[in-house]
């Protein structure tokens, strides 16, 4: 009989709820405004599960490009090492596309570097959407929940590891760590490669990732291994003992599949507890 009771207890609660949204926990979605051209990006927050019960705490805060698509990914991948320890606890901020675009509209103009006249989309405002990080999303963040401004980590993927390319050559200080995934350094005739860089004034961490299989021998349009290596040599050569790079491959990982790899492990680079 009481199983019988707890069976239709579950039904019961299933159907009530069944209406609702997943919901990620602790997250919210805030809107910001870009002051120039009015455009309006959303996002994605998440606090750490000590935040409320640690009230004098200031934490690490990772910021993800493409948040659609990463902040469910880094959400999901760092709640088991930072709820056990393992990983050290960080705010998660997912800046997600303007509004009234499409996707790829608003991030193929916002994370190149340059425009590019042979694409029908608007390219290159990689300039002003740095700037609206740096200069909109920074103090709100810091200014509304107890973030360490001299601790903030990028995560970007293809175009976005490219804006994190970008950022690291002209601002590098912006952040003190990057996580770059399968970086478009193809984009405009490899035009990231014969840029200058700038010295950060302290050394900064990079974690760079591609896929092996993002070859055009495997079905890849552009040899983003052969882009990766060769961003790798830039940064060893021109930064040298300001940047603690790690270059990796990783095996049988196509541009589609890289990513969430790509993430957990620099993520676990740079904030693992060994």
């Amino acid at each position: 009989m009481k199983s019988v009771i707890f069976i239709f207890l579950a039904v019961f609660s299933y159907l009530a709820n069944a209406d609702k949204a997943f919901e990620i926990p602790r997250s919210e979605v805030i809107e910001l405004q870009e002051p120039t051209i009015k455009r309006v990006y959303p996002l994605f927050v998440k606090l750490p599960r000590s935040y409320n019960s640690s009230a004098d705490k200031k934490y690490p805060v990772i910021y993800l490009m493409d948040a659609w698509y990463s902040f469910q990914i880094v959400s999901g991948a760092t709640r088991f090492p930072m709820n056990r320890g393992g990983m050290e606890e960080a705010i998660i901020v997912g800046i997600s596309y303007s509004k009234g675009s499409t996707d790829n509209s608003s991030r193929v103009r916002d994370y190149t570097p340059v425009k590019d006249e042979g694409w029908k989309r608007e390219t290159g405002n990689a300039n002003g959407y740095s700037k609206f990080i740096k200069e909109v999303v920074f103090p709100y963040i810091e200014n509304n929940y107890r973030a360490a401004p001299s601790r903030r980590t990028f995560v970007g993927n293809s175009l976005g590891g490219l804006l994190g390319a970008y950022i690291l050559f002209n601002s590098p200080d912006m952040f003190d760590s990057y996580i770059i995934g399968s970086p478009s350094v193809w984009y405009k005739n490899n035009y990231i490669l014969s840029q200058p860089m700038k010295m950060p004034r302290t050394p900064v961490k990079v974690y760079l990732s591609v896929g092996s299989l993002e070859m055009p021998t495997f079905g890849a349009r552009n040899d983003m291994v052969a882009g990766a290596k060769a961003l790798a040599i830039k940064l060893n050569k021109q930064l040298k003992s300001r940047v603690d790079l790690k270059l990796s491959i990783i095996k049988d990982a196509s541009h589609a599949t890289a990513f969430p790899t790509t993430a957990i492990q620099g993520l676990d680079w740079i904030y693992g507890k060994k």
